[in-house]
């Protein structure tokens, strides 16, 4: 099998549209310091915002496209919307972190750009098991004066570098900005902007690139032709992984009318892999907040299964998120209202375009890494039917030690790329 198979990632483009200013030019690269002193943050109450987040994106993403595959990184796009909100003020600044589900009453602004610069830290700690990288970048005009807080946040506090692009030849500029996610998703994510017009003023950039070994790999000898269930009266033929025999963590929600199995990686990180009862999948979907996700982590407990079988597969999307962010209430910073006088005193900006791309691919060997830890004392059992996701299910890479987030998806037709 070949390596590139196993490995997911994604990346996250804001960018920011608006008119010319007086000539600065921006260092080529800029290095990340290491950390700016202050409060510690605690990573569990960041987690929480940032699943809540999550779960209410995925239910506009999965409500604009109710029969299709859904995969995305809540993580990246959180990250990207916390790095722009350095530069915004008042109610734009307000709606961004209220949207990304912050309670500014209880935790202060300042507490939360901390937040994810420990773990932006945390993530690009070096690993033998896991391949994680995450990231900023933000691209540039000479003639943009960025203001020397904003410049100086983003390099401490997001370790963004900083690329000077002539958005005048925006060929080139394209360019620049697409080999740079090439090259920092290695491979996985291709022409990130189709296109970019000459009133575009700033790009925002945030990559995830992520790759992990399962501890129990499936044998490529025991995957073989199966039938999924897409939907009543559609089934399609994919490439089905079996393992025997897997001990591993496991719950039956009976509540929620679904099966849970977590699948380790080397790494101790995890992919959850939720499978509603037939019929169930709205429902279950309606029922998705942190408390439930929290309930699962506790509910887990390893259990022997008999025969587990999982679909080999690789998807991937691209979103424009414009239309779907003001459905989390961040409205103004697509608008004529837009404050994003923190970036630039010397024009106006407002944010004209937000994509987003995934690609996950899961396969023999591994996948993506992330880790939903939690263990209740419980009678182990053999799990003797055979376990198969042979119909649509849900799956979310959460790494272990931030309990974040990094992917989060649902597979309705394995065999669509």
């Amino acid at each position: 099998m070949r390596a590139e198979r196993m490995s997911p990632l994604l990346a996250l483009g804001l960018l920011v549209a608006g008119l010319c200013s007086s000539v600065h030019c921006l260092p080529e690269n800029v290095t990340p310091e290491e950390q700016h002193k202050g409060a510690p943050v605690d990573d569990h109450s960041l987690a929480s915002s940032n699943t809540d987040f999550a779960f209410s994106l995925y239910k506009q993403l999965a409500l604009k496209n109710p029969n299709k595959n859904v995969i995305f990184s809540p993580l990246s796009i959180s990250i990207a919307l916390a790095f722009l909100s350095l530069g915004a003020r008042g109610p734009t600044l307000t709606e961004i972190l209220e949207g990304l589900k912050f309670n500014l009453t209880e935790t202060p602004e300042t507490e939360i750009h901390q937040g994810f610069q420990h773990l932006l830290q945390t993530f690009n700690q070096p690993s033998n098991q896991l391949q994680l990288s995450v990231g900023n970048a933000m691209f540039v005009p000479e003639e943009l004066k960025l203001l020397d807080k904003f410049r100086e946040d983003a390099r401490v506090l997001y370790a963004s570098e900083a690329f000077s692009t002539n958005f005048r030849d925006p060929e080139a500029a394209k360019s620049l900005i697409n080999d740079y996610v090439k090259n920092k998703t290695q491979g996985k994510i291709v022409d990130l902007f189709q296109n970019l017009d000459r009133l575009t003023k700033m790009i925002l950039v945030n990559y995830i690139y992520f790759k992990a070994q399962w501890r129990t790999p499936f044998d490529p000898k025991q995957t073989s032709k199966s039938l999924f269930f897409v939907s009543e009266n559609k089934m399609v033929e994919v490439p089905m992984m079996s393992i025997r025999g897997l001990m591993t963590p496991f719950f039956r929600d009976e509540e929620l009318g679904c099966t849970l199995v977590e699948l380790m990686y080397t790494s101790n990180d995890s992919a959850l892999f939720i499978l509603p009862d037939k019929g169930k999948m709205q429902d279950l979907e309606a029922k998705l907040i942190p408390e439930t996700l929290t309930r699962w982590r506790e509910s887990l407990y390893p259990r022997q299964i008999h025969e587990l079988n999982l679909p080999r597969f690789s998807i991937s999307s691209d979103y424009q998120l414009k239309d779907i962010l003001p459905q989390l209430e961040i409205k103004k910073v697509f608008s004529q209202e837009a404050d994003l006088s923190g970036i630039t005193d010397d024009h106006k900006l407002s944010v004209s375009q937000v994509v987003h791309k995934a690609v996950l691919d899961v396969g023999e060997e591994g996948t993506e890494g992330a880790a939903v830890t939690g263990i209740k004392v419980a009678i182990t059992s053999l799990i003797d039917i055979p376990l198969s996701f042979n119909r649509p299910f849900l799956i979310a890479i959460v790494l272990k030690d931030t309990q974040s987030i990094i992917f989060l998806g649902k597979v309705t037709n394995p065999s669509e790329a």
